[in-house]
């Protein structure tokens, strides 16, 4: 070995937007990170797409760039595990090449599809099994929408992965998925196994070849193979782990469980909101609704049972770029920095529950708690003394209230600690207004990659670095976890009284949202246009 010691496990994470390679030293410290942007393509139809070869040559890049910061990485590494964005559906066919581009999760071409299956007999015998509502971002959905609408893509195709799962594929030359996209996707979380009744449900008999061999990582590894090891510059017969997905891996890593925690939860507060408790399978919480994930934890019997909001920090860009529009009139910009400052001020000098506010700024509408594609943020309450700093604070104010919303869905008491993770969370400000809405004190870690981090903990524990998952967590997360910021008392009760307003305007506002929604596709149809003109 060249006088060198195998001392580093890496994490990738392949984000929607961002891959990630991050290098661990065997007690969790990070040693170095490497990132590749994560492109895709949408068009009017919905689509939202990402070519496969593209997305393996970006994380073959990050490894190499990772290479060129860290002396002997590729010596020093005894192990890597791969985790990645949810949901979508990465066809692969002879060859293990494409069988076409990927369709990610944002995609909303299946939507039609999900109402149909939604209404079929075996929809709630579904739900029962997988814990997990379904959406057009589902790979079922998706499959489903293909077999219906473009069977010769299905035809081409041999197996039918998820990101990761592709990545995993050109690293070690093995077709497979891990338990926690299976069980969700197309099985009963409680046994982590397909399911014949959810399979069947979709209407996917005849393509259940499709589905890949499960493998969970925390207990099999598969080596790097030749040809991407030549890609990396990592050495042929590495360790590779096959990690569970990215979003119950990054809130492993931000502390979603940990001794004496249990009634911690996580919310990842990105571009999409995730909102999550870790639960024993026996204590999961299933809603009339039909809404929600439940995702295996790399932990034996356990799960996170989660909602997701299409959109989170999405509505707090929007409402940045809104000022930044008007300020690029008058000849000024803002840096990065400046923003920063310019959010602390703003929650600061704008008035608490001055407005409300629904954040559903996504196209795409909103998944969680209740899934409606129709529905669409909007204010209410404006009057001639409302500024700018009010309808910021209200964008704000509506996350932690959509995170309420979801938390509140799951059935179970308010939770005693909200454990946040997500570039909007560095603001202390920002945590204090979620904190408040949720009615829970924060707590943020001091982990950077939390995602990247889960994956490599996993690999740990396949590795015997430790002997299982709460020992890994005893030495790579608690000693990481920040104080507790407890919330205003005041504010806490100011939105407690709020949020029944919050959510009777959100199911008041339904009708609303679907007239709209038909009134402006009618506005786009060739006999509107003619009979406007006429």
């Amino acid at each position: 070995m060249n006088g060198h010691t195998r001392d580093l496990l890496i994490g990738i994470d392949a984000g929607t937007s961002v891959i990630k390679a991050v290098a661990f030293d065997l007690s969790g410290r990070q040693i170095a990170v490497a990132s590749v942007p994560n492109r895709y393509t949408t068009s009017a139809d919905g689509a939202a797409t990402q070519p496969l070869d593209r997305t393996w040559a970006d994380c073959a890049q990050t490894l190499r760039d990772l290479g060129a910061k860290v002396e002997g990485l590729a010596q020093r590494t005894c192990g890597l595990a791969v985790t990645g964005q949810g949901d979508g559906t990465w066809l692969v066919g002879a060859d293990n090449r494409p069988a076409s581009d990927a369709w990610l999760w944002l995609d909303a071409r299946a939507a039609s599809t999900v109402q149909r299956l939604q209404e079929g007999a075996s929809s709630r015998a579904r739900f029962e099994a997988t814990g997990t509502g379904l959406a057009s971002c589902s790979q079922g959905a998706q499959i489903a929408h293909m077999a219906a609408t473009m069977p010769d893509v299905l035809k081409r195709a041999e197996v039918a992965l998820h990101c990761k799962d592709w990545l995993y594929l050109n690293l070690t030359g093995v077709r497979a998925t891990d338990p926690s996209e299976a069980s969700f996707t197309f099985g009963d979380f409680r046994t982590r196994r397909y399911d014949d009744t959810v399979i069947d449900a979709l209407g996917l008999v005849e393509w259940r070849g499709l589905l890949p061999d499960i493998v969970d990582g925390t207990e099999t590894t598969h080596p790097l193979s030749a040809d991407a090891a030549r890609a990396t510059g990592l050495l042929e017969g590495t360790p590779v782990c096959l990690g569970f997905v990215d979003i119950v891996l990054t809130a492993l890593g931000a502390g979603i469980h940990t001794e004496g925690a249990a009634g911690a939860s996580c919310s990842i507060v990105g571009s999409t909101g995730m909102h999550m408790r870790a639960m024993r399978n026996e204590d999961v919480h299933l809603n009339a609704e039909g809404t929600g994930y439940v995702i295996a934890l790399p932990l034996p019997g356990m799960s996170a049972q989660v909602q997701s909001n299409m959109a989170a920090t999405l509505n707090v860009d929007w409402a940045l770029n809104l000022a930044c529009d008007l300020l690029r009139q008058f000849g000024t910009s803002l840096s990065h920095a400046d923003r920063m400052k310019c959010i602390d001020g703003w929650l600061q000098s704008g008035r608490p529950g001055a407005l409300l506010y629904h954040p559903y700024i996504s196209d795409a509408g909103e998944r969680g708690p209740f899934v409606d594609p129709n529905a669409r943020a909007d204010f209410i309450g404006l009057t001639s003394e409302s500024r700018y700093p009010d309808l910021f604070r209200a964008v704000v104010e509506g996350l932690g209230m959509a995170a309420r919303d979801c938390y509140t869905s799951m059935g179970l008491p308010m939770p005693d600690e909200l454990r946040l993770t997500g570039g909007a969370t560095r603001s202390r400000a920002l945590r204090g207004v979620l904190g408040a809405v949720v009615g829970a004190p924060t707590r943020i870690s001091a982990r950077e990659e939390a995602g990247a981090a889960g994956a490599a903990m996993m690999a740990a524990v396949a590795l015997g670095v430790h002997a299982d998952m709460d020992a890994c967590i005893a030495e790579w997360v608690t000693p990481l976890l920040g104080e507790l910021e407890t919330p205003d008392a005041e504010l806490t009760q100011l939105y407690t009284r709020l949020f029944p307003a919050y959510r009777h305007a959100r199911q008041a506002l339904a009708p609303t949202w679907d007239e709209t929604a038909r009134l402006l596709k009618s506005r786009h149809r060739p006999e509107a246009v003619s009979a406007a003109l006429n």
